[in-house]
C-alpha cells in the first residue's frame, strides 16, 4: 500500500489539477463574464456553481395539472375513433355519446353486437369494454392505461414548461413533479413572476380555422360552427368581439415547426412561422381553395388574428398579424416554439424569493463553512500533529475537488447543500482517522515506519469503503426520492463522500509516501 505506481501518481496529480483548474472560475469570474464566455462558447473553463431559488433568489410556484382536461381530451379523441369505426363497419346509425370518462354507444335495432365490438377493438389495445345492458356499449380505457396517460401528461407538461423557460434564456430552473399532479417550478435570478406564469400558463394550441362571415355570433350558430371571442388587444383595436369559426381544424400547431418574432411591411410587431411538410400542403390547399375568405387564428380558443385569404400561400410559411407588442409578439413565439401543454395549469402556491436573503444564506454558508474547516483542522493537527496536517492538506484538495465537480455537472448548490458541504468536511477525515489510528497500533506493536503505514492503510481499507458506500447509498436514496432540500443535501453529500474517498486514501497516501521516501523516518510520532 505504501508503494505507489507512477501511473497512479501522474493520474493522482493529474486529478488535483484538473479540480484547481475547474474550481477557478467560481473565485476568479464574476457571474456575469461567466455568462459572457459561454455565449461567445470559449474553450476556457468558465461554468460556475449554479446557485437555487434559496441562495440566488427568484420565483417559486406551485403549479396543478388539470388532468380531468386531458381524460376529458382523451375520451373526445376516443370518441370520433369510435364514430368513425362503426361507420365503416356499416353500422353509421348508431347513437355515439359521451358518459363521465367513458364513450357510450346505443347500437340500432338488430346491429350485431359482437361486430361493432371487434370493430373498436381494432381501434386500441388498451380499451375496456362494458355492456351495461343489451344494445349498448361502454367503452373507455383500462385503469393501467389511464395511469399510463396520466403519467405521460405530466412528463409532457414538466417538458414543456422547462422548453419554455429555457428559451426565456434563463439558467439553472428547476421544474419538478410532485406527487400525482402537482408540478414544482423553481426559477432562480427571476425578477418578473407575473410574465413567467404568463409563459408557462399558457396552454399555446393554436389552429387554423375558416370564419363564417354570414352567420351572425348573437343569432344561431350552425352545427358545425362556434363561437369564439377575439383576444382583448384585437377588440381594443377595433376588431369585433366574437367570431363564428368552423369547427373544422384547417391545420393545427402540431405541424408548426419554427416560430419566431418579426415585423409586418407597415413595421409593427408580429410573428412569422414555418410549417412542416404535410402542414405545408395542409395549409397551401386550403388558402387556394379558398381566396377571398376569412380565416381565424386561434391561441388557447381566442382568436388572436383574422386575415383575409389573398391567394395562395404554398411556401410552408406565413406571418401573423394582430395589436401585437414586441414583448408580446416575442412571447407568443416561445409558446409555440416550445409546444402546446397537455393540460391547463393552476398555481397553487406562489412565492418570491429576494436576492438579499440568499446573499445573507451564502454569507452564513461561508462562515459555517471556514469555522467547520478551522476547526477540523486545530482537531486533526492536535491529535495527529504531522500526520493531521497531511490530512488538512488533503481535506483542502477535498474542498477544490468538490467545488469542482459542482461546477462541471451544473448541480444546483442549495442551503441544505452547504450543510452537505460541512458535513462532508467532517466526514472527509473520517477515513484518515481510522487509517492513522491503525497506524498507530502498528507502531505500539513495535512495527517499523514503513511497514506500520502499509498494514494501517491495509485494514483500514474495508472498514473505509465499507462505511462509505454505505452511506453513499443513503445518500443516493436521498435523490431519488427526495424533493427540493432534500435533493439539494444528497448532491453535495454524494459528491462529497466520492471527493472525500479520493483525497483521504489515494491523496494523503501520496503525501505520506512522498514524505517516507524523501524522509527516511526512524519512528513515527502518533
Amino acid at each position: 500500500m505504501v508503494h505507489l505506481p507512477r501511473w497512479q501518481i501522474i493520474l493522482i496529480v493529474l486529478a488535483i489539477l484538473a479540480g484547481v483548474v475547474y474550481a477557478a472560475p467560481n473565485l476568479l469570474l464574476s457571474r456575469d463574464q461567466a455568462t459572457q464566455l459561454a455565449d461567445q462558447g470559449s474553450l476556457v473553463p468558465h461554468q460556475q456553481i449554479s446557485l437555487g431559488l434559496d441562495l440566488q433568489g427568484g420565483v417559486y410556484l406551485l403549479a396543478g395539472v388539470d388532468l380531468a382536461y386531458a381524460r376529458e381530451r382523451e375520451r373526445d379523441s376516443l370518441h370520433e375513433e369510435i364514430r368513425g369505426a362503426l361507420n365503416q363497419a356499416g353500422m353509421g346509425d348508431s347513437v355515439v355519446g359521451t358518459v363521465g370518462d367513458a364513450v357510450e354507444v346505443t347500437l340500432p335495432a338488430g346491429a350485431d353486437a359482437g361486430a361493432a365490438r371487434s370493430a373498436i377493438r381494432e381501434l386500441r389495445s388498451d380499451l375496456a369494454i362494458e355492456a351495461p345492458e343489451e344494445g349498448r356499449l361502454r367503452v373507455g380505457l383500462t385503469e393501467a392505461a389511464q395511469e399510463a396517460r396520466a403519467n405521460e401528461v405530466m412528463a409532457q407538461a414538466v417538458e414543456v414548461i422547462r422548453r419554455r423557460i429555457d428559451a426565456t434564456g434563463t439558467r439553472e430552473a428547476s421544474i419538478q413533479r410532485q406527487g400525482d399532479d402537482r408540478i414544482v417550478i423553481q426559477v432562480p435570478g427571476f425578477d418578473d413572476p407575473a410574465r413567467l406564469k404568463t409563459i408557462i400558463g399558457k396552454q399555446a394550441v393554436m389552429t387554423f380555422r375558416f370564419v363564417n362571415e354570414s352567420a351572425v355570433p348573437g343569432d344561431r350558430v350552425p352545427p358545425s360552427y362556434e363561437v369564439l371571442p377575439a383576444t382583448e388587444s384585437e377588440r381594443r383595436a377595433g376588431f369585433p368581439e366574437n367570431y363564428v369559426v368552423s369547427k373544422r381544424v384547417m391545420v393545427d400547431g402540431e405541424h408548426l415547426t419554427n416560430a419566431q418574432p418579426s415585423f409586418d411591411d407597415n413595421g409593427r410587431p408580429a410573428v412569422s412561422f414555418t410549417f412542416d411538410t404535410l402542414g405545408a400542403k395542409r395549409f397551401g390547399d386550403a388558402t387556394r381553395d379558398n381566396v377571398g375568405r376569412i380565416f381565424a387564428i386561434i391561441l388557447d380558443e381566442e382568436v388572436i388574428s383574422a386575415p383575409r385569404i389573398q391567394s395562395a400561400i404554398t411556401g410552408g410559411s406565413g406571418i401573423i398579424t394582430g395589436n401585437f407588442s414586441v414583448q408580446s409578439a416575442q412571447d407568443l413565439a416561445l409558446l409555440l416554439r416550445a409546444g402546446a401543454l397537455p393540460a391547463p395549469l393552476e398555481y397553487l402556491e406562489e412565492r418570491t424569493v429576494g436576492p438579499g436573503l440568499g446573499a445573507d444564506s451564502i454569507r452564513a454558508g461561508e462562515i459555517a463553512s471556514v469555522l467547520g474547516l478551522i476547526f477540523v483542522v486545530i482537531f486533526m493537527i492536535a491529535i495527529y500533529g504531522l500526520f493531521g496536517a497531511m490530512a488538512s492538506t488533503a481535506l483542502l484538495i477535498n474542498l477544490v475537488l468538490l467545488l469542482a465537480a459542482l461546477s462541471v455537472l451544473q448541480a444546483t448548490l442549495t442551503l441544505p447543500g452547504i450543510a452537505g458541504i460541512v458535513l462532508t468536511m467532517g466526514m472527509a477525515v473520517d477515513a484518515n482517522v481510522l487509517i492513522f489510528e491503525r497506524i498507530r497500533e502498528e507502531v505500539y506493536n513495535g512495527r517499523g515506519p514503513i511497514t506500520a503505514v502499509d498494514a494501517g492503510y491495509r485494514r483500514a481499507m474495508a472498514t473505509i469503503v465499507d462505511s462509505n458506500l454505505t452511506t453513499l447509498i443513503a445518500a443516493l436514496l436521498l435523490f431519488q426520492f427526495g424533493t427540493g432540500p432534500i435533493k439539494g443535501f444528497a448532491v453535495t453529500l454524494s459528491l462529497g463522500l466520492v471527493t472525500s474517498m479520493f483525497s483521504a486514501i489515494m491523496v494523503t497516501r501520496l503525501i505520506m509516501v512522498v514524505w517516507l521516501r524523501r524522509r527516511r523516518p526512524q519512528a513515527l510520532a502518533l
